[in-house]
């Protein structure tokens, strides 16, 4: 049965298992060439899509494209009839070679990108600041208290750091809602480094980006390696996609192809399917999609059930793995 919205972190959000990461729409703007440029065309399909599947959320941030995928979000959304209020939103400040008072120096700009939508998530995009973590998390409190925000998370945060912005937080009376991190089947650090033991004590949501190893867990480059030519920009330069790793994750795209195949899923799917069923409510994921047909088959991640054999297979034909 189709997965119920849960609750980020300690905030009164209520999100899709599953929403939609959006570096994919920088459109190749400023020092950002990760992804090729998307027709708006195709970025309308993907938004779409991912309404009509149940996603409830969007992801994206400053540095996608200098503000190119804050407002070509904001356009798609607008088409698509969405009012503010109906959907959730969540972005991230840069903090690279910057102080905390870029803070409130910047959310007029973000607020701008993405007007008319409010910022319900604001993340600190990852450590880097030059200034402490606790001067970061009284700007965030007072831009909640403000009111240009409506709740604080942070992003690639260890544990140690993440305890750091709960406590300071909730010196302020505030949750810290999330730590956006890389999290799948073939990246499981949070269970060895602490950071899902501490997200499970303290009550904050792990949101999982690059759940799919950017398009390995579909199994495509497994099947015709020659797609690997394919990748463009630095992304061709990910571990994800060297000979070794591809050839050591082999066995895990064969249990997602067997188990897929019981559900009439792919493997992209059934991987998400395992991703926010296994940890229960503390995961949640933002498949990235460059195509309409990929989003759709990410939502549907939430409209089937693995059973506990299925989510144990997988659980240990991965456990092991890393690149």
């Amino acid at each position: 049965m189709p997965l119920p919205l849960r609750r980020l972190g300690r905030s009164d959000l209520l999100v899709s298992p599953i929403g939609l990461g959006c570096w994919q729409f920088s459109q190749r703007r400023g020092w950002n060439k990760y992804w090729p440029k998307l027709p708006e065309r195709e970025i309308e399909g993907i938004v779409a899509a991912s309404l009509d599947g149940g996603v409830n959320w969007f992801d994206t941030a400053e540095a996608y494209g200098d503000g190119a995928s804050e407002e070509a979000l904001s356009r798609v959304l607008q088409k698509a009839g969405k009012k503010p209020g109906e959907i959730i939103i969540a972005t991230k400040w840069m903090p690279l070679l910057r102080t905390a008072a870029g803070l409130p120096r910047t959310i007029g700009k973000r607020l701008e990108c993405l007007a008319p939508y409010p910022i319900d998530l604001y993340q600190i995009h990852h450590p880097g600041s030059f200034s402490s973590t606790r001067k970061q998390m009284e700007a965030m409190a007072s831009l909640v208290r403000e009111k240009k925000i409506r709740c604080a998370g942070v992003s690639n945060f260890g544990a140690k750091s993440m305890r750091a912005a709960h406590r300071f937080l909730a010196e302020a009376g505030l949750p810290l809602v999330s730590n956006q991190v890389s999290c799948g089947l073939l990246d499981r650090a949070i269970e060895k480094n602490g950071v899902l033991d501490a997200a499970r004590e303290l009550g904050i949501t792990i949101i999982a980006y690059s759940p799919l190893s950017q398009g390995v867990l579909s199994g495509r480059f497994h099947d015709k390696p020659e797609r690997l030519q394919e990748i463009s920009g630095m992304r061709r330069y990910r571990g994800y996609y060297r000979k070794n790793a591809l050839r050591r994750s082999r066995p895990v795209i064969d249990a997602l192809k067997e188990i897929g195949a019981r559900h009439g899923a792919t493997p992209a799917r059934t991987a998400l399917a395992w991703l926010v069923r296994f940890y229960g409510d503390t995961v949640v994921a933002i498949p990235g999609a460059t195509r309409a047909s990929q989003a759709a088959s990410n939502a549907a991640a939430m409209a089937f059930d693995l059973t506990s054999d299925e989510l144990d297979h997988l659980d240990r034909v991965s456990r092991d793995f890393s690149f």
